[in-house]
């Protein structure tokens, strides 16, 4: 059970590691782990790239912030969130307000060798995907910085480690 049913929210780009350093966050705190991009999928019946192509980014940033809302009206749990969730001040309210907020940093090169083999990622299905990420890192990084309540280099250290050293600085705000 979480400490004063703050729940921690993995914020980050795509790639940087939020889906698996949050299953194992979770396990470690024996709650829930929710993927907000895994709940819009399970329920529209359709991936993320399908609602790009029907409704663009637009039309899926309408669906992320109803599903985080829904989301961080939860207690007790572990949530990796989409890379672009900080665009909108509204989630970034809700997630500072309901939660821990972790940024998983990493860096462009990174994120690109983790990237690279997955089609699944429409804001990565152009001429270069590295100029692309680095533009949304560009646009992006001052929303993370600002919403996270802790920062941590997920590309340098291994997901366990990452996990211990996110578990450390939650204990250390909470108790």
């Amino acid at each position: 059970m979480l400490m004063n049913k703050k729940n921690v929210y993995l914020i980050g780009l795509m790639g940087a590691g939020k889906t698996t350093v949050g299953r194992l966050l979770a396990k470690s705190l024996s709650v829930p782990f929710y993927d907000s991009d895994k709940a819009i999928e399970d329920i529209t019946g359709v991936d993320i790239a399908t609602i790009f192509e029907f409704e663009g980014e637009k039309g899926f940033r309408i669906r992320e912030n109803k599903m985080i809302k829904e989301l961080t009206e939860l207690e007790d749990i572990v949530m990796a969130t989409g890379g672009g969730v900080i665009l909108n001040e509204e989630n970034r309210t809700r997630l500072k307000e309901n939660g821990f907020v972790v940024y998983l940093k990493c860096s462009v090169d990174r994120i690109v060798d983790r990237t690279s083999r997955n089609t699944q990622r429409p804001l990565l299905n152009v001429d270069s995907p590295r100029e692309k990420i680095q533009a949304l890192l560009n646009d992006r990084e001052s929303l993370y910085q600002s919403c996270a309540d802790f920062v941590i280099d997920s590309g340098q250290i291994q997901s366990k480690a990452a996990v211990k050293e996110i578990l450390k600085e939650y204990t250390h705000k909470f108790n």
